[in-house]
């Protein structure tokens, strides 16, 4: 009898665990029917706004976004463009950044710069300003194509002069030193900006590659690495602006005017405070010819 009782038990146990599993598999196939019906936040996101370009080169272009170090550099454009600056940012409160937007012909322009230090006054410049303020302005813009544009140091062994405005074909980092195999190379982290063969040819700018570090100087280490990275220009943000612009998959382009000769007699500092401002009217007057050339333009075409 004890026998037959205990079998019975464990019949019942086993159907009780078969049941709760069957429950289990069917509540599982209705769950995972609602994912394939209605997409999760993240994947509203991607579905509404497209940020690789690559992937629909037909679309025209109907929004840009220009990230500007320093406020001399970006009032130029502002003007230009006649933009307003926005009081109620969409950034944290307590940020410095800075918006300015507006119409110009058929495009949404907008500009954006890291503001002052609080404590110092001075223009936020460097990497880390420019990955916050990308990452921030990509999530509350949704732009189709972003235009890191701005001043640089130029070498005249590769043909740079004071003036000159380059569009970037490559941009890369100088001063991240990691002498392990693999981790050298996203030390370097190089990549290639959006390609824009037909802009560059019809505006004859000249193209070169970017290399990026957090010092206006150069020290031996920097030419080294500026030298293996091929580069024609140097600056303090483009290549943390592509390093963001690619993780979220959004068409960037590299707009740089030569204040600088770091191979020149000159002190740099020097020579970049003398030219500061001549070079950014320089700077927006190209700025300007490219969105000109861009407007009514697809990704193809550019």
């Amino acid at each position: 009898m004890d026998k037959y009782y205990f079998y019975f038990c464990e019949l019942r146990l086993i159907g009780l665990c078969f049941f709760y599993y069957c429950l289990c598999l069917l509540y599982w196939r209705k769950v995972e029917k609602t994912r394939s019906i209605t997409p999760s936040h993240d994947d509203k996101a991607e579905a509404s706004v497209d940020f690789n370009g690559e992937s629909t080169p037909e679309r025209r272009i109907s929004s840009i976004l220009f990230i500007i170090a320093m406020q001399t550099e970006a009032s130029p454009l502002v003007e230009k463009f006649q933009l307003a600056e926005e009081p109620d940012s969409v950034f944290p409160k307590g940020v410095p950044w800075v918006k300015y937007s507006g119409k110009y012909k058929d495009l949404n322009i907008s500009i954006v710069c890291p503001g002052k230090d609080a404590s110092l006054g001075v223009d936020c410049v460097g990497t880390v300003s420019a990955s916050l303020l990308t990452y921030a302005s990509i999530q509350a813009l949704h732009p189709d194509l972003i235009i890191n544009a701005g001043t640089c140091g130029g070498f005249k062994e590769k043909g740079a002069s004071i003036g000159d405005v380059f569009l970037a074909s490559d941009v890369s980092f100088h001063d991240r030193r990691i002498p392990i195999p693999v981790f050298d190379l996203y030390g370097v982290g190089s990549r290639q900006s959006f390609s824009t063969p037909n802009l560059a040819k019809e505006l004859n700018l000249k193209v070169g590659k970017l290399s990026t570090g957090d010092s206006l100087d150069m020290s031996p280490h920097d030419e080294t690495a500026i030298i293996a990275n091929d580069a024609t220009v140097k600056d303090m943000e483009g290549a943390a602006v592509a390093y963001v612009a690619d993780l979220l998959k959004v068409p960037a382009i590299f707009l740089k005017a030569v204040t600088d000769i770091v191979d020149g007699d000159k002190p740099t500092a020097e020579e970049f405070l003398q030219n500061l401002a001549a070079v950014s009217a320089a700077l927006e007057q190209a700025a300007t010819q490219v969105v000109n050339y861009i407007t009514g333009k697809s990704y193809s075409q550019l």
